[in-house]
């Protein structure tokens, strides 16, 4: 049996998503995410009833991992996901690497290493020894990289874009990978034809993430007269609402993760470990004095209901929109303007 599962792993095809070892290695949050989806879906496309468990290194001790792809008396195909597998204890590693070499039938894991340096380097190691899938998910920092992507984005939809667009749509919404490919599924899904640079100036006039994000700093610095103004400023020049609810969801985040961040740390290896630009930093820490760990859950719950009504789940998405930034500005302990 285990001769026969090692070979298994070894002949792992790298385009196959049922490997039996998935590693995804890099710091891009949405090409990390992108890289579970994937194996998620083949692995309930190949059985429906396929059980999905996400684990953070805190949860995986000695032995976890043994329970979890023990075999089923029902041999249910089961997805394991380890966050952060860099940060994982070293007896839990020997586990894991163990496993490595026998790998059980029916189960699919994913170890998706985040971290920068040396740190995990013997697990990732072993992973790939053994034969594991890689999936490359580099933090996209070159604009030539961002506009692949964005291109990327439209060959996978089934749509044209012209190089033109392509360029005009990454300089209208700047470096966040999650916003940009908001923003090629927007176009995708509205224009028929190939997009072009007068398709992207149409949406996107006045630039788009100078317009989405100063309505989520002006709401998460309770400013919500002055946020509902931007906001209706940028839905009538053409912003798209899904452009608007990842910014808030962007600037909300980085207030919890800012305020969840250990005390006299400096600012660039804050901006490191958040995933950050250095030069934000001091914006959201600014913000985040007036901001209570009740508040922060209540913007989480108001960006979420906005983006369910933004993506179909609402009649009105402008009013939705309203009434996220409203709360959220409220949510504050420095809340005015309401």
């Amino acid at each position: 049996m285990a001769a026969r599962q090692t070979t298994r792993t070894t002949r792992a095809n790298a385009d196959d998503p049922l490997a039996p070892v998935t590693i995804a290695v890099g710091q891009e949050e949405l090409l990390l995410d992108r890289a579970v989806r994937q194996v998620t879906a083949a692995a309930r496309a190949a059985d429906p009833d396929t059980d999905l468990t996400e684990l953070d290194p805190g949860e995986l001790a000695p032995g976890t991992l043994a329970s979890l792809t023990s075999p089923s008396l029902f041999a249910e195909r089961k997805v394991v996901v380890v966050r952060q597998a860099q940060d994982l204890a070293a007896d839990t590693v020997k586990d894991v690497k163990a496993y490595l070499a026998s790998p059980a039938d029916e189960i699919t894991l994913v170890m998706l290493f985040t971290g920068s340096g040396t740190k995990g380097k013997g697990l990732l190691d072993a992973a790939r020894k053994a034969g594991a899938r890689e999936v490359a998910c580099p933090k996209m920092t070159k604009p030539a990289d961002r506009v692949a992507f964005a291109r990327g984005e439209f060959r996978a939809a089934g749509v044209g874009a012209t190089p033109a667009a392509c360029q005009a749509l990454v300089e209208a919404i700047g470096g966040d990978l999650r916003e940009l490919a908001s923003a090629c599924a927007q176009l995708a899904a509205d224009v028929e034809g190939t997009i072009d640079e007068a398709v992207v100036a149409r949406y996107y006039t006045g630039r788009a993430e100078a317009s989405s994000f100063t309505v989520a700093d002006l709401a998460v610095e309770g400013h919500a007269a002055e946020a509902l103004e931007a906001l209706r400023w940028a839905l009538a020049t053409g912003v798209a609402p899904v452009l608007v609810t990842s910014a808030l969801a962007q600037g909300v985040r980085a207030i919890g993760k800012l305020a969840s961040a250990p005390p006299g740390v400096r600012p660039a290896d804050l901006a490191r470990d958040l995933g950050m630009p250095p030069w934000k930093i001091d914006r959201v820490r600014q913000q985040t004095r007036g901001w209570t760990a009740d508040g922060v859950a209540t913007a989480v719950r108001a960006v979420a209901e906005a983006d369910a009504a933004v993506k179909g789940g609402g009649y009105d998405p402008a009013y939705a929109l309203e009434r996220a930034v409203i709360t959220i500005a409220s949510a504050t302990r420095f809340a005015r303007g309401r």
